[in-house]
């Protein structure tokens, strides 16, 4: 999840929300008694005062254009006001009226944001996006050139990506704190159909496919991680799944070996991002590392090559130290493998090591160690005993 994260909170840093300028426009002529009434509405706090006043537009001059003009003013002064019912109320009004208004569809995100409805944000965010896509296809209207339509068209689209940023934002970041992994990947999956092209859609298909891995939806992990290597062939966090998958469960094992080989020279060559510290690539990538030597010797192992898997584990294990479950994991595969090589002594130092580790794999690795003759003398079987 970190590379997506980051990558969310770069991007929203840079992005400046903006005003969404697709939709019709309301103009009010200077002087009328509609100008005079939006004066003295534009002029009143965002409460009870300005409710009333725009009531009484309503009902003085609410139809056409401006009672569109009214549901956008009671959108916005009800979102001050956090009444999401009413904003949702107004803004589905304002949308019956003119359904390119993308102000309406972007105002019922935010609403949907703060209340923490996720079901409502990316029924909103469907909206926007559909707007956004219909506005983009749009034939120039009658009378206006195509030249100046496309010109117009692109001003446009770029005065609105600060809302559009946003919107992809607020619905990525609610998948990613969705704690049912289930849940969270089918959120994933709606992201990346409804925004294909946004920035955050690579790393969403990644995290969609390690959501499957957590909801144990195996075949659903396996078959995206596949579909995203056929496009990336050197996507280092797909090889690294699928070789660790394999790998654990003994299959697949020359290709488990192969994507974790090509995930190393992959590294060897890869950049810092731009929006990665020194010390958090580094991390990164000894830790990307490590999981590719380990899946490595697992493969060896599986295959019977005892000594190119101690060898692999052991240049894993150093890699891994600041992974506390990937460390333990590695320490228990190199004290397995060396104990089946009755190389007991070396065996029991590094299964004692794996004891002393609170993990998933302490209870292994103490059975191993039982079958062994037990821990290394003057060691302790666990830290947290």
């Amino acid at each position: 999840m970190q590379r997506l994260m980051i990558l969310m909170a770069i991007l929203l840093s840079v992005s400046t929300t903006a005003s969404a300028q697709i939709g019709k426009s309301v103009t009010v002529s200077a002087g009328t008694p509609e100008d005079k009434a939006l004066t003295e509405i534009y002029a009143a706090p965002d409460g009870p005062e300005k409710v009333a006043l725009l009531d009484k537009f309503m009902a003085d001059f609410g139809k056409g254009d401006m009672e569109l003009l009214a549901d956008q003013l009671y959108v916005q002064t009800y979102l001050a006001q956090k009444n999401y019912a009413k904003v949702y109320e107004f803004a589905s009004k304002e949308l019956a009226l003119d359904p390119t208004n993308l102000s309406a569809a972007v105002a019922m995100v935010h609403a949907a944001e703060e209340q923490g409805d996720v079901k409502k944000l990316y029924d909103a965010g469907d909206k926007v996006a559909e707007i956004v896509a219909k506005y983009k296809n749009a034939s120039a209207p009658e009378g206006t050139a195509p030249d100046q339509w496309a010109e117009q068209k692109t001003a446009n689209l770029a005065n609105v990506q600060g809302d559009v940023g946003y919107v992809e934002y607020a619905l990525v970041n609610a998948a990613y704190k969705t704690t049912d992994p289930a849940a969270r990947a089918a959120l994933f999956e709606r992201y990346v159909t409804t925004f294909p092209d946004s920035q955050y859609t690579p790393a969403v298909r990644e995290q969609t496919a390690i959501a499957y891995q957590q909801a144990q939806q195996i075949p659903k992990m396996l078959d995206t991680a596949q579909r995203i290597l056929v496009a990336d062939p050197n996507n280092i966090s797909m090889l690294l799944l699928l070789s660790d998958y394999w790998t654990e469960n003994g299959q697949q094992l020359d290709k488990a070996a192969a994507d974790a080989q090509q995930a190393l020279e992959v590294l060897a060559q890869a950049k810092k991002p731009d929006n990665l510290s020194d010390d958090q690539w580094q991390v990164q990538v000894l830790v990307e590392k490590g999981l590719a030597y380990s899946a490595i010797g697992e493969a060896n192992v599986n295959k019977g090559r005892n000594q190119p898997a101690v060898d692999a584990f052991k240049q894993a294990s150093p890699l891994l130290k600041s992974n506390t479950v990937l460390y333990a994991r590695n320490l228990y595969r190199l004290g397995f493998t060396l104990a089946k090589m009755q190389r007991i002594p070396e065996a029991r130092t590094v299964l004692t090591e794996a004891v002393s580790i609170n993990s998933p794999y302490k209870s292994k690795a103490q059975d191993t160690l039982n079958k062994i003759g037990g821990p290394v003398s003057g060691k302790t079987k666990s830290k947290s005993s």
